[in-house]
């Protein structure tokens, strides 16, 4: 859940949402005869706060996971690649074992 709240908080639909919001908060607050929010906006303050304090851990959270599903491809990567190197270098030996054996027999 932690990975779609950070995919979604870092999109754009995220940001043109909240900022349609914040247009709708501050145009209402300052248009109405008896504004629930007046101007310092302290109530859209403690609104924006209390998201960035439930975001910031979500993130952290959805990036500890990103990080561990990175070490686990870079080690199978790694274990791929070595696996590779060892079919490599006995392929290398079998070739350099026919090479002698065509010296040997004088057809090189």
């Amino acid at each position: 859940m932690a990975d779609k709240i950070a995919l979604f908080g870092g999109s754009w639909k995220f940001i043109i949402a909240f900022m349609t919001f914040f247009g709708v908060w501050i145009s209402v607050n300052i248009i109405a005869f008896n504004a629930f929010d007046p101007y310092p906006f302290i109530l859209l303050n403690l609104i924006l706060s209390c998201i960035a304090a439930l975001q910031a851990p979500l993130i952290m959270m959805s990036q500890n996971r990103q990080d561990q599903k990175d070490r686990i491809r870079s080690e199978n990567d790694y274990k791929i690649n070595l696996k590779a190197e060892l079919e490599i270098q006995q392929l290398n030996e079998k070739v350099d074992f026919l090479i002698i054996k065509l010296s040997e027999q004088g057809k090189l």
